[in-house]
C-alpha cells in the first residue's frame, strides 16, 4: 500500500471520529447528573488517542471537542481545545513513541496522565472562563467521574473487544 493512500486511510479515520466527538458533545448523548450533564466524549477522545498516531490524536481529541462546543455551547470551547487536545497528544505519544514496546501498559499509563490533566485543565478552565473557583470546585467531582468513565470504557473498547486489532488489521502495512 502507498504512503498517501495510507495518510487518506488514517485521515478519513480521525475525520470520523472526530465527527463522533462532535456528537458525543450533545446534551441528547449525555448522562444527566446533579449541576449538568457528564459528556462521553472521552471513550472516543481516548480510543482515537490509542489508535491513532500523536497529530491525528490531537486532531480528533482537540479539535473535535473544540467543535463540538463550538456548535453546541462555545463559553468553553478553547478550554476544550487545548485539554482535550493535550489529553490525547500524551496518551498517543505513551502508546506510539514513549512505551511502543508495552501498548497495553502505556495505553493505561497515558490514560491516567491523560485523566490527570483532563479534571485539572478543566478545573482551571471552569474557574477562568466563569470568573468562579466555586463553579469550577462544584463541577470537580463530575469532571473527574467523566474522565475515569470513559477512559475505561475506551482501554476495554480498545483492548478487551479488539478494536485495536480490528484497526490495525485494516489501516497499518
Amino acid at each position: 500500500m502507498k504512503e498517501s493512500s495510507l495518510s487518506v486511510r488514517k485521515l478519513t479515520v480521525a475525520a470520523v471520529l472526530m465527527a463522533m466527538n462532535v456528537i458525543m458533545s450533545t446534551s441528547v448523548l449525555s448522562v444527566p447528573v446533579p449541576g449538568g450533564h457528564m459528556y462521553l466524549n472521552d471513550v472516543i477522545i481516548v480510543t482515537a488517542a490509542i489508535l491513532l498516531e500523536p497529530f491525528y490524536a490531537f486532531l480528533v481529541g482537540g479539535v473535535g471537542a473544540f467543535l463540538g462546543d463550538l456548535i453546541f455551547y462555545p463559553t468553553p470551547m478553547f478550554v476544550s481545545l487545548a485539554v482535550h487536545g493535550l489529553q490525547a497528544l500524551l496518551i498517543s505519544l505513551f502508546v506510539h513513541r514513549w512505551m511502543k514496546s508495552r501498548p497495553v501498559p502505556a495505553s493505561v499509563a497515558g490514560a491516567l496522565v491523560g485523566w490527570v490533566v483532563t479534571f485539572t485543565g478543566y478545573t482551571l478552565g471552569r474557574a477562568f472562563v466563569y470568573s468562579t473557583p466555586a463553579y469550577a470546585v462544584a463541577k470537580f467531582p463530575f469532571q473527574v467521574l467523566q474522565t475515569a468513565v470513559g477512559s475505561a470504557l475506551a482501554l476495554l473498547l480498545c483492548w478487551k473487544c479488539g478494536v485495536v486489532k480490528l484497526y490495525q488489521k485494516r489501516f497499518e502495512l
